[in-house]
C-alpha cells in the first residue's frame, strides 16, 4: 500500500487565498491551523467577480449551491468615460460567451458573504484570531512559530498567506538576504500609483435602479476624464450596491513612503479622517443607473461608516515564493491591481495548487517539500504572469489620457470573433482538486493542464486501488 504522507501545516493568515487552502487540506484529511493577526476579520470591502474560474472546485467542495444563492449573475459591463461637460461616453464589454465556452455564469458576490462561507468550511478549533507571528525557525525535520502572546507552534510547513505585507515572506526574505540569496527586485518596496475606497450599502430600493434590478445585471464603470478618478459599482443578491472609488494618483508611491509622510504630517492618509475626506470630495460624481441625479453622496449616505475603508492598491510579482519549509500564496507573492478582477481569484487558484502538491508529498523530508515548492511556483508563475498583464491591460480603460481612449476605441470596434478568442484565452485556466472526485467537464472550452491536480489526482487513484486491494485480500483471509 502506498504511505499516505500527512504533514502538518501552519497558515499564517485568514484572508480568502489561506481559508480556502484549509477548507481543501480539510477535505484532504491533511491536518492544519491557521493563525491569524486580528482579533476578527472585519466585514470589508466591495465585491468578487467569480465564475468558471472556479465553480467547478465549488461542485467538488459542495459549497456550489449556496454560493450560487448568494451571487447575482452578470455577463456585461459598461464602461463610461465621464467629460468635464456632463457628457458621456460609453461602451459595453459582454461576457456572454463565457456561458457557452465553459457552462457556467460568473456571479457578483459580495466579499464579507463570500468570506462568510469559506469561513463556514473551517472547523473553530482550527482556526485562531489574535496570533501575530513574531519569528519562524526552521531545522532539519520541522519548523516553529512563535507569537506574539508566547505560543510555539511547530509544524512541517508555513505557508504565509498573510497579505501584501507579509509577515511570513518578511522573515524569510531577512534569512535570505544575509545569505546573500534573495533577488534585488525582491528587497524593493511594493508599488502603488492608486488608492480606493470600498464599501458596500445597507439594502436599497433596486426599484430606482431598474438597470440592476433583474436577475442577471451588469455591473458599471465610470471614469472621470478631467478629474483624476473612477468609480465602480456593483448591484448584489442581496439587494445592496457594493462600490470603489479609485484615486489615480500622479505618481508612484509606497507604503514607506507614506509613513514617512505620515511621521512629518498631523494627519494619518489612512485613517477614517482620510477616508472621509475622500468621501467628501467625490460626493458629486454621478451614478450610471437609475434617474441619473443620485450620485456617489447618496452612496455613501446609505453605506454604514463602519463599512468604508481606503486601502493602497499595490502591484508586484515577487520572485521568491519559498524557501526550506516556507512558502507564500497570494498577495503574499503577487499583488495585482483590481481593475482585471484576479487577484482574489489567483489567490485561491494558488491555494487549489498547494492542496494539490500537498496531498502528494511522497514524503516530509526537507528535499521533498522544497520540490513540491518549486514545482507550485513552475506551475503558477505563468498564470499570474498573464493575471498581471491582464490587470495592467484592463487598467488601461481608466487611463485618462491617450492611452485609455485608444483602448475605449479598440474596444468598441473589436470584432466579434477576435473578442472571443481573448475570452478564450481568459477561461481556460480552471484548476481543480485531484483528491476530490472529479467534475464532468462542461462546455466548448477545455480547461487547461494542471500539473498539480493531474499530480494529486494520480496519488489519488494510487491509494484508492492500495486500499481496494487490501479490502479483496482481507476478505479472501477470512474465506
Amino acid at each position: 500500500m502506498t504511505t499516505e504522507v500527512k504533514p502538518e501545516v501552519l497558515i499564517v493568515g485568514a484572508g480568502i487565498g489561506g481559508l480556502l487552502l484549509g477548507a481543501l487540506l480539510e477535505r484532504a484529511n491533511v491536518p492544519f491551523t491557521i493563525f491569524e493577526r486580528t482579533s476578527s476579520v472585519k466585514p470589508l470591502g466591495s465585491a468578487l467577480m467569480i465564475g468558471s474560474n472556479l465553480l467547478p472546485l465549488f461542485e467538488q467542495l459542495g459549497i456550489d449551491e449556496e454560493f450560487i444563492s448568494i451571487g447575482k449573475p452578470t455577463m456585461d459591463c459598461s464602461i463610461a468615460r465621464q467629460k468635464g461637460d456632463g457628457s458621456v461616453f460609453q461602451t459595453n464589454v459582454s461576457f456572454q460567451p463565457h456561458l457557452g465556452f465553459t457552462g457556467y455564469k460568473s456571479y457578483i458576490v459580495s466579499r464579507p458573504m463570500f468570506y462568510d462561507l469559506l469561513l463556514k468550511q473551517i472547523p473553530p478549533h482550527k482556526i485562531h484570531f489574535s496570533k501575530r507571528v513574531l519569528s519562524i525557525v526552521e531545522n532539519d525535520e520541522k519548523v516553529t512559530i512563535q507569537t506574539a502572546d508566547n505560543g510555539l507552534y511547530e509544524g512541517d510547513i508555513v505557508v504565509g498567506a498573510d497579505g501584501a505585507y507579509s509577515a511570513v515572506r518578511q522573515r524569510m526574505y531577512e534569512t535570505l538576504k544575509q545569505e546573500g540569496k534573495l533577488p534585488k527586485s525582491d528587497q524593493e518596496e511594493l508599488p502603488f500609483h492608486c488608492t480606493c475606497l470600498v464599501g458596500q450599502t445597507t439594502v436599497v430600493d433596486l426599484d430606482d435602479f431598474p438597470e440592476v434590478k433583474n436577475d442577471m445585471s451588469p455591473f458599471y464603470n465610470t471614469m472621470g476624464e478631467d478629474s483624476p478618478y473612477t468609480w465602480v459599482l456593483f448591484a448584489t443578491r442581496q439587494s445592496t450596491l457594493t462600490w470603489m472609488v479609485l484615486h489615480h494618483l500622479d505618481k508612484v508611491s509606497s507604503k514607506a513612503a507614506e509613513e514617512q509622510r505620515f511621521r512629518e504630517s498631523d494627519n494619518s492618509e489612512w485613517g477614517p479622517l482620510a477616508a472621509q475626506a475622500m468621501c467628501d470630495e467625490t460626493r458629486h460624481f454621478p451614478l450610471p443607473i437609475g434617474n441619473k441625479k443620485r450620485t456617489m453622496g447618496d452612496i455613501y449616505d446609505w453605506t454604514p461608516k463602519t463599512q468604508i475603508s481606503k486601502v493602497m492598491l499595490e502591484e508586484k510579482v515577487f520572485q521568491t515564493w519559498h524557501s526550506g519549509r516556507r512558502v507564500l500564496l497570494g498577495d503574499a507573492c503577487h499583488k495585482l491591481d483590481p481593475s482585471g478582477a484576479h487577484g482574489a481569484v489567483t489567490s485561491m487558484h494558488d491555494a487549489i495548487a498547494l492542496a494539490n502538491l500537498i496531498y502528494a508529498l511522497p514524503a516530509n523530508t526537507n528535499k521533498a517539500i522544497e520540490k513540491s515548492f518549486a514545482e507550485y511556483q513552475k506551475e503558477r508563475i505563468p498564470h499570474v504572469m498573464e493575471s498581471f498583464k491582464n490587470s495592467q491591460d484592463l487598467a488601461l480603460f481608466m487611463d485618462r489620457g491617450f492611452a485609455g481612449a485608444l483602448a475605449m476605441f479598440v474596444m468598441q470596434r473589436m470584432p466579434q470573433w477576435l473578442w472571443a478568442l481573448a475570452l478564450k484565452k481568459m477561461i481556460v485556466n480552471r484548476p481543480t482538486a485531484g483528491f476530490l472526485k472529479p467534475i464532468a467537464p462542461k462546455g466548448t472550452v477545455p480547461a487547461a493542464r494542471s500539473p498539480s491536480t493531474e499530480k494529486a489526482r494520480a496519488v489519488y487513484n494510487q491509494r484508492l486501488a492500495a486500499k481496494a486491494a487490501a479490502a479483496t485480500k482481507n476478505e479472501t483471509s477470512t474465506v
